[in-house]
C-alpha cells in the first residue's frame, strides 16, 4: 500500500511538472508587436501620385546591348555566383534540420576472434543490430530549430535576389559610365584639335609680327594640358570597361565594345505607394524572415531548458559464425525510452537563452534601419532627380551662351580688340559646359537606375527584347 502510494505521488509530480512545462512553452515568440505594426506614411513627401510601381526597367533603356550584358552577368558573374552557393548551401543545412523530426535507423555489424590465454583457445563473435532512435518533440524545440533554418533559407533567397537586382544596377550604370566616357573622349580630342588650330593661326600671326610671344606661349600651353587630358581620359575609359567586364563574367578579355549614346531622361516615374516598399523589395523581404529567424532561435533556445524524451528499439542477433546471423533461433529486440533533463550547467543553457533575446532585439533595430534607410533613399532620390533636372535646363542654356562667347571673343582677338587670355577664357568656359552636360545627363541615368532599385522594382528582360548584340572585337 505505502509503496503504491509513493508511485502515485511520484506520478502526480511529473504529471504537474509536465504540465506547467508545457503552459511555459505555450508562447515563445518575444517579437515586438509594435515592429508587425508600424506606422508606415501614406504618400512619398515629394510626390502624391499613387500610380504602382512599373516592373522591367531594363526594357525601358530600349538598349538590346546592355539587355545582353546584363543576361551575361546573371549568368557568369563570380560574387553571384558565391551568393548562389550561399542559397544552396542554406538550402542543405535546411534539410539537416528537418531531419532532426524523424526517426534514425542505423544498421551495424561487428565481427571479432578472440583468444582465451587460460587455455590458449579461440573464439569467434559476430552480431548484427538494427537500431531505431527517435525523439519525441514534446515542447516544439526540434519545430523551433527547422523553422528557424525555413525562414533562414527563406532570407538568403531574397538576399540573392536583391544581389541580382545589384549587379543588374552595377552593370547598366557602368555600362553608361562607358557610355559617358567615350562622350567625353571625344570632346576632349575636339578640344585638342581646336587648340591645335589656335595655335596655328597665333604661330602664324606671330611670325607675321602681328602677335605677341605670350599668346603663343599661353596656346601651347592650352594644347598640352588638353593633349594630357585625353591622355587621362583615354585610361579611365580603359578602367571602366574592365570594370563592366568583371561584372559580366569576362574579364580579362579587353575586346568589349559600346556603342550607344546617352538618352535625356525627362519623364517621371511611378513611384507607388511607401506600405508596398516592404512587400515588394527583396532587401526588406529579407530583413524581416532574418528576425523572424532570430525570434524562432530564441524560442529553440528556451526550450533547450527543459526535458528531452527518446525512444530507442534495437533488434538484433549474435553467434559465433556471420552465416548463423538472422537465422531466428537467437533474434532479440528492445523498445527503451530516455528522459533527459539538464540540472546544472553553471548558467550555459540561461546565457544561450539571454543571447538569443539580445539578438533578436538587435534585429529588431536592424530591420527599422533597414527599413526608414529604404524610405529615405527613395526620397533621396526623387530630390536628386528633381535637382538634376533643373542643373541640366540651366546648363543647356549657359552652354549655348558659352559656345557664342568663345566665338566672339576669338573673332574680337583677331580684331585686336581683346588679349587672347580673354579668348582662353571664354573657350574654357563653354568646354566646362559641355562636359558638365554630359556628366548631367549620366547623373540622371545612374539617379534614376537607383530609384528603380529603391522601389524595389524588378529589372526582368523580356526575351523579346534580348539579342545577342554583345560585339566584341575579332
Amino acid at each position: 500500500m505505502e509503496n503504491r502510494l509513493r508511485t502515485n505521488v511520484k506520478q502526480g509530480i511529473i504529471v504537474g511538472l509536465t504540465t506547467s512545462l508545457l503552459l511555459a512553452c505555450s508562447s515563445t515568440s518575444e517579437l515586438d508587436e509594435n515592429i508587425k505594426n508600424i506606422n508606415l506614411p501614406t504618400t512619398w513627401q515629394q510626390s502624391n501620385e499613387k500610380l504602382p510601381v512599373e516592373d522591367n526597367w531594363l526594357y525601358q533603356l530600349d538598349s538590346p546591348q546592355v539587355h545582353q550584358l546584363v543576361k551575361s552577368a546573371l549568368a557568369s558573374n563570380h560574387q553571384l555566383s558565391i551568393q548562389a552557393y550561399d542559397v544552396e548551401i542554406q538550402k542543405q543545412q535546411l534539410i539537416i534540420s528537418g531531419s532532426s523530426l524523424w526517426p534514425s535507423l542505423d544498421l551495424s555489424l561487428r565481427s571479432g576472434r578472440n583468444k582465451n590465454n587460460n587455455n590458449d583457445s579461440y573464439a569467434n563473435s559476430s552480431s548484427v543490430n538494427l537500431n531505431l532512435t527517435y525523439e519525441l518533440d514534446l515542447w516544439g524545440k526540434l519545430s523551433a530549430a527547422d523553422q528557424q533554418a525555413n525562414l533562414t533559407f527563406m532570407a538568403e533567397q531574397s538576399r540573392f535576389e536583391q544581389s541580382k537586382q545589384q549587379l543588374a544596377v552595377n552593370v547598366v550604370t557602368t555600362w553608361f559610365a562607358v557610355v559617358e566616357a567615350e562622350k567625353l573622349l571625344s570632346l576632349y580630342e575636339s578640344r585638342v584639335n581646336n587648340s591645335q588650330q589656335n595655335l596655328d593661326i597665333i604661330e602664324s600671326g606671330y611670325n607675321s609680327g602681328l602677335g605677341e610671344a605670350l599668346d603663343v606661349y599661353l596656346t601651347r600651353n592650352e594644347l598640352n594640358n588638353e593633349l594630357t587630358r585625353v591622355s587621362e581620359q583615354k585610361s579611365t575609359k580603359k578602367q571602366l570597361v574592365r570594370q563592366l567586364e568583371r561584372l559580366v563574367g569576362d574579364y580579362p578579355a579587353g575586346k568589349l565594345r559600346v556603342d550607344a549614346d546617352l538618352p535625356l531622361l525627362t519623364s517621371d516615374i511611378p513611384l507607388g505607394l511607401p506600405s508596398e516598399l516592404i512587400s515588394r523589395k527583396p532587401e526588406l523581404i529579407a530583413s524581416w524572415y532574418q528576425l523572424l529567424a532570430k525570434d524562432a532561435g530564441l524560442a529553440y533556445a528556451h526550450k533547450q531548458r527543459f526535458p528531452s524524451l527518446s525512444l530507442t528499439a534495437s533488434l538484433g542477433d549474435s553467434g559465433t559464425d556471420i552465416d548463423d546471423l538472422l537465422s531466428g533461433s537467437s533474434l532479440a529486440w528492445s523498445l527503451l525510452g530516455n528522459i533527459s533533463a539538464p540540472l546544472f550547467n553553471a548558467g550555459r543553457l540561461a546565457a544561450n537563452e539571454e543571447k538569443a533575446r539580445l539578438s533578436l532585439k538587435q534585429n529588431e533595430q536592424q530591420y527599422l534601419d533597414h527599413l526608414y534607410s529604404a524610405f529615405t533613399d527613395v526620397e533621396n532620390a526623387i530630390t536628386q532627380e528633381k535637382s538634376l533636372k533643373h542643373s541640366y535646363q540651366s546648363m543647356l542654356a549657359a552652354q549655348e551662351n558659352a559656345k557664342v562667347a568663345a566665338t566672339l571673343s576669338f573673332e574680337q582677338y583677331q580684331s585686336g580688340l581683346v588679349n587672347y587670355t580673354t579668348v582662353l577664357d571664354a573657350q574654357t568656359r563653354s568646354f566646362d559646359a559641355q562636359t558638365t552636360l554630359i556628366k548631367i545627363k549620366n547623373r540622371l541615368i545612374a539617379n534614376r537606375i537607383q530609384l528603380h532599385l529603391a522601389l524595389g522594382g524588378d529589372f526582368t528582360v523580356s526575351e523579346k527584347t534580348v539579342t545577342t548584340t554583345y560585339t566584341k572585337a575579332k
